[in-house]
């Protein structure tokens, strides 16, 4: 199932990621793509929140440790593409042990290595800018229940 969405301002990016991650079961991969300061962080944040993390306050971007993990009722994996250069490097930092079912897994920038999710059933959310505070965003294969 796709969907578009509109948001108009950071908060309502993050209320919408803690609506999708309230739904999550586990076993989920949710690629999130987008250009510099689209959203993407923001989203996530949500998402964790609404996936349990106990405190989605301290969700950031992993640009330099490329993993953070969080805690709560499901495992959740944020994984940050932006510094990779290439498929083996995503593959080195052991992507297919994060992947179960009772984990969640968050790829931040994941159109860099979108390759390597080719085989695998994924949710696919694009974001872009439409001014200043407002974000529209794209979800692709999402399940019925999002």
């Amino acid at each position: 199932m796709d969907f578009k969405i509109v948001s108009n301002s950071a908060a309502e990016t993050i209320e919408l990621g803690r609506k999708i991650g309230s739904k999550l079961r586990g076993g989920e991969i949710i690629a999130v793509c987008g250009a510099l300061g689209s959203g993407k962080t923001h989203l996530i944040k949500g998402i964790a929140g609404g996936a349990g993390a106990k405190d989605s306050r301290h969700v950031t971007s992993p640009t330099f440790v490329i993993v953070n993990e969080y805690t709560g009722r499901l495992n959740i994996y944020h994984i940050d593409a932006y510094r990779l250069d290439s498929m083996q490097e995503f593959e080195m930092i052991g992507f297919d042990d994060y992947c179960g079912a009772e984990s969640v897994v968050l790829v931040e920038w994941a159109d860099k290595i979108e390759q390597a999710l080719e085989g695998i059933d994924y949710i696919r959310i694009e974001l872009f800018h439409s001014g200043q505070n407002q974000r529209r965003m794209h979800v692709r294969n999402a399940p019925l229940c999002l």
